[in-house]
């Protein structure tokens, strides 16, 4: 009934298995990767036939984590896997990012990758598994899928790099002084195809040590998905590259002059408005065959990359007159926002971000429901593009891949320089709003984010600066590496590089590339040219922000406080009773944790301080001889019980109330009267013995014993 096809190897610490032929056939490609006990299942199918007039190539990849993989119940109402998570947007880019590239040029037929997670050790993490799986469901299917690739993820320890590190290895890195690095490194057998990473201030040659460590690591498997198809790949589907060389050669010679002189244009609209131009005057010399011919597209945009790419590589010209090197004019400024706790507006030539930081308390801290476990982040990243900032309109919605890959890199970025939660124990949350863009806005978001940080009062350990590279790649070999590339270098370019960092070192990269790989000379030349330009920007953004700004007025004030674990159950009180009324009556919000760290947050400095009082009333113990302000709460033919320190009372005998002979207490107290005492220790039976009559009643003050006899 099945004709099943398995492949089998060791990697690493762990067994990594291909199968395919026993589940879901009717699908063009299935492979079901397991490594260790987390396994995922990678479907893929393709249309026959394109789409009339499509000139695109439709390519979607879903990653979906069901909780069943855990042994676990969604969360929510419904109790069913909903809208895709972070995690599962960003490893469906993840995937798609090193395969698309690897289609046949001029295939334009849809093409739909799924990968659902079906197992989970939570100890391997299943986005390489599912890389690797999708990789090995698109050889076998039959598509023009000009790969196999493979995917790792390195981790860098104490001078190592580390193979495939654990979940728990890799989560909370800052808090992590042991792991530096969290890399994954996709490509072929011949080159790398897309790097992704966060890292913590590692140096250019570690972070390309560590890419080559990865591809050496993929290699094995590699083979074995070829391995795999040897014997059960289907028949390569029957596609023949169109060729649309005479189209091209008469776009080429109606309109290569034009499209020369709309790319000299150096203002981004005018050139846009230019190319448009250009392209219908061409269009409209064609003839009436050529015009509906399905591959003009494909010919104009052939076109414009030639212009553009011969310039650059043959006379290091590029489209607004830079060299190869140059980064754009940069305009910096902070505090422009009143009420804000912090603010930036970072411009970089046509690129712009708007970018604000806010403070909050454990309160507005993230809650997270991940396949390995609940956990909670104590620093958000949101960007948000909206069609405004390129000059268009457009539908605004909730945010999109593009809007979640981008806001990720930067918090990627900006995650290595936080201070440690014990040292400042706020939730941050950034948001940058893209103003303007022409170019790697998701940097000036890095570059925003630093300011608006400092600006609000955060101390950071480093600024950040983020650049993105690009590549000219010829057939004959040539290529010229670009630093901070504008949006048609981006779209007619080879190679998207973007680096982020400090002063001492890379704090995230991320690398996509639309040919068949990049070389270790190129990727060196690249990380080369962007520390210079990191270093540039970062020279810039001192010159406006020399360092931490004031703490924001607005800003919550947040004042920490260690307690006895064994105190944590009378500080919050029966159902909670103790603590909601120290927030009621102090003002502040007033967080607990397990480990006993308190956090009490006001913008009100005496509210954090009465807070403080009444908890510190709660689990501290009352010392012998101190002076203490307390209430009488009961009185008694021997005495009167005095409420002194928290919920703690204690006796005030009727000789210890004055120094004279008393009738009964009742002669000089009433209930609910405040009265200082003295604690003159504790009885036999642990009970507390209290005096007034040393005390002076009117100023709380010691009476001196020779007064006292007196």
């Amino acid at each position: 009934m099945f004709n099943v096809t398995t492949k089998t190897m060791e990697w690493g610490d762990e067994t990594l298995t291909l199968e395919t032929g026993k589940v879901a056939r009717q699908a063009d490609g299935t492979v079901i990767a397991t490594l260790g006990e987390t396994s995922v299942m990678a479907n893929v199918t393709f249309a026959k036939q394109p789409k009339p007039g499509q000139d695109f190539f439709p390519l979607t990849v879903h990653y979906q984590e069901k909780y069943y993989a855990a042994g676990k119940v969604p969360g929510g109402f419904f109790k069913r896997e909903a809208r895709p998570t972070e995690k599962e947007t960003l490893t469906a880019r993840l995937i798609d990012r090193p395969i698309r590239p690897l289609f046949v040029p001029g295939f334009k037929n849809e093409v739909l990758v799924m990968c659902t997670v079906l197992s989970h050790d939570l100890v391997n993490d299943p986005d390489i598994v599912a890389m690797i799986a999708a990789s090995a469901a698109l050889t076998i299917s039959g598509a023009p899928f000009m790969g196999p690739i493979a995917g790792a993820r390195v981790g860098f320890v104490d001078g190592d790099y580390v193979l495939n590190p654990s979940v728990d290895d890799m989560q909370g890195l800052r808090n992590n002084l042991e792991q530096r690095l969290d890399l994954v490194v996709a490509g072929t057998k011949d080159a790398v195809m897309m790097v992704e990473s966060e890292a913590y201030e590692l140096t250019e040659a570690e972070m390309l040590g560590a890419v080559t460590f990865a591809h050496e690591q993929i290699q094995p498997v590699i083979d074995l998905i070829i391995s795999l198809a040897e014997e059960s790949a289907k028949e390569p589907f029957d596609f023949t590259p169109p060729d649309y060389s005479d189209l091209y050669a008469a776009v080429k010679a109606a309109g290569e002059d034009k499209m020369r002189a709309a790319y000299a244009i150096t203002d981004k609209q005018e050139r846009t408005s230019a190319v448009g131009a250009a392209k219908e005057e061409i269009i409209a010399s064609l003839t009436e065959e050529q015009q509906e011919d399905a591959n003009l597209g494909s010919a104009l945009k052939k076109l414009e990359s030639t212009v553009l790419r011969g310039s650059v590589v043959k006379e290091g010209k590029r489209i607004d007159g830079r060299a190869l090197d140059q980064v754009r004019p940069i305009a910096v400024e902070t505090g422009l926002l009143p009420r804000t706790h912090g603010s930036a507006l970072f411009t970089r030539g046509e690129t712009q971000g708007l970018v604000v930081t806010t403070l909050g308390t454990g309160d507005d801290e993230q809650f997270i429901d991940a396949l390995h476990g609940n956990f909670k982040s104590n620093f958000m990243l949101h960007y948000n593009f909206p069609p405004y900032s390129v000059g268009e309109v457009g539908r605004v919605g909730s945010p999109g891949r593009r809007e979640i890959g981008h806001g990720k890199l930067a918090w990627r970025a900006l995650q290595a320089v936080l201070p440690a939660a014990t040292d400042f124990p706020y939730t941050i949350r950034i948001v940058s709003e893209i103003t303007e863009s022409n170019g790697s806005s998701s940097m000036a978001s890095v570059c925003g984010g630093s300011l608006s940080m400092m600006d609000a009062g955060v101390p950071l350990k480093a600024a950040v600066a983020g650049v993105a590279m690009g590549l000219v790649l010829e057939d004959d070999g040539s290529y010229a590496v670009l630093t901070d590339i504008l949006g048609d270098e981006d779209h007619l370019g080879d190679m998207d590089f973007k680096v982020a960092g400090t002063e001492a070192g890379i704090t995230s990269l991320q690398m996509d590339i639309k040919v068949a790989g990049i070389t270790p000379e190129i990727m060196e030349k690249a990380l080369a040219q962007a520390k210079e330009g990191r270093m540039h920007i970062l020279g810039e953004m001192n010159k406006a922000q020399s360092g931490v700004g004031e703490f924001s007025a607005h800003a919550p004030r947040i004042e920490t406080m260690q307690i006895p674990t064994d105190k944590i159950r009378e500080v919050i009180g029966s159902g909670g009773k103790v603590i909601r009324e120290i927030v009621e009556v102090s003002g502040a919000k007033v967080d607990i944790n397990d480990e006993g760290i308190i956090k009490i947050a006001s913008p009100n400095g005496d509210a954090i301080q009465k807070a403080y009082d009444m908890i510190h009333s709660i689990v501290a113990e009352p010392e012998e001889g101190q002076i203490y302000k307390g209430k009488v709460v009961k009185i008694v033919d021997f005495g009167a019980f005095v409420n002194f320190f928290g919920k703690r009372d204690g006796l005030v005998h009727v000789s210890q109330i004055e120094n004279r002979r008393l009738n009964h207490p009742s002669d000089v107290l009433k209930e609910g009267q405040e009265v200082f005492v003295k604690l003159l220790g504790f009885d036999d039976r642990g009970k507390v013995r209290l005096a007034m009559k040393m005390v002076d009643q009117e100023t709380g003050t010691e009476i001196a014993k020779e007064d006292a006899a007196d």
